[in-house]
């Protein structure tokens, strides 16, 4: 190997500190931060690495680009042609948010059983009404896509002495506190089961409208659906309909198909939804795991070893 391999840090937000780091990892590279789209396009002709966002003209102007690492656990947005056409490898940050996100999943869970969001309407029109709130102990929660941030909120839910159900594309071995592990066949069984329905998975050509009109009826009038995922993952005419009519009893979502979301919203007017804009992954420490999953990749990289959450270009995770 001559010279020295070309970190591009496109990643805007870190500290010197940060930079730091990932100087420190080995003397055999050069770290460059650019977070200005016209001296990130300068930077890029002969950088080997990038950590950071990227676009199209960022990979057609690159020579020697050789891996990509983005900051988010989803890469839907990189995926355009050029991208998929090239040999250059993409890695996620998957596992930075599994824990605000989980979080937020059972902050949601918890305003619907505790009715959290009824209480805090009759405090604003300073009324003293008794209801009777719900335990998340002995329901059954549902977990779309057992992930980070599935296996996650798996873990907390079996604390808080649920029974859990979790699907998975593919195969793999039953985690402890995971009651059934399920697989795409047995979507509708998870449906019909689940009190709390989590949508965890990564937004792709065969999870968009995963969820639409069809499988909303066949979930319990009583059960609320928790979406972090991605807002098409769940066709949202569809939702706003079934809440509309109660086909469930709520939902709580965090991401929409049109950000932010329009004033005219139907959802903004419903009772039985909770709206956050887009806000569960964060976390004051987001960067310090970005940084951290970064740098044990780059050790990776340079020992010439697999490096851990590769993107399947094909799959689309």
């Amino acid at each position: 190997m001559t010279g020295k391999i070309k970190v591009l840090v496109t990643y805007g937000g870190l500290s010197e500190d940060h930079v730091r780091q990932i100087r420190e990892v080995s003397d055999k590279i050069k770290v460059e931060k650019a977070t200005d789209q016209d001296i990130a396009l300068e930077s890029v002709r002969d950088a080997e690495v990038i950590f950071g966002r990227f676009n199209k003209q960022m990979l057609l102007a690159s020579e020697k680009l050789r891996w990509v690492q983005v900051p988010s656990a989803g890469v839907d947005r990189y995926l355009y042609r050029e991208f998929l056409d090239s040999q250059v490898v993409l890695t996620s940050s998957s596992g930075v948010h599994r824990m605000p996100i989980s979080e937020m999943i059972f902050a949601m869970m918890l305003t619907f059983a505790k009715r959290l969001h009824e209480f805090m309407r009759y405090q604003l029109e300073e009324k003293w009404n008794w209801l009777a709130p719900d335990e998340l102990a002995g329901k059954t929660i549902g977990i779309l896509g057992l992930g980070n941030i599935g296996m996650e909120t798996a873990w907390k839910a079996k604390c808080f002495g649920m029974r859990v159900l979790a699907l998975k594309r593919k195969p793999m071995r039953r985690p402890s506190y995971v009651d059934e592990l399920l697989g795409p066949e047995d979507l509708d069984y998870l449906l019909r089961e689940s009190d709390y329905l989590a949508v965890t998975v990564p937004l792709t050509s065969e999870t968009y409208h995963m969820i639409g009109e069809g499988e909303l009826k066949r979930m319990k009038p009583s059960a609320y659906l928790i979406n972090i995922a991605r807002g098409a993952v769940i066709d949202n005419g569809a939702l706003i309909k079934a809440l509309q009519e109660r086909w469930i009893a709520g939902a709580g979502l965090d991401v929409f198909e049109e950000e932010p979301l329009p004033k005219d919203s139907e959802f903004w007017k419903l009772e039985n939804v909770v709206v956050t804009p887009h806000v569960s992954g964060a976390t004051p420490h987001y960067n310090d795991r970005a940084v951290r999953i970064f740098c044990e990749n780059l050790k990776r990289y340079l020992e010439g070893k697999p490096l851990v959450n590769a993107v399947d270009k094909t799959a689309g995770y």
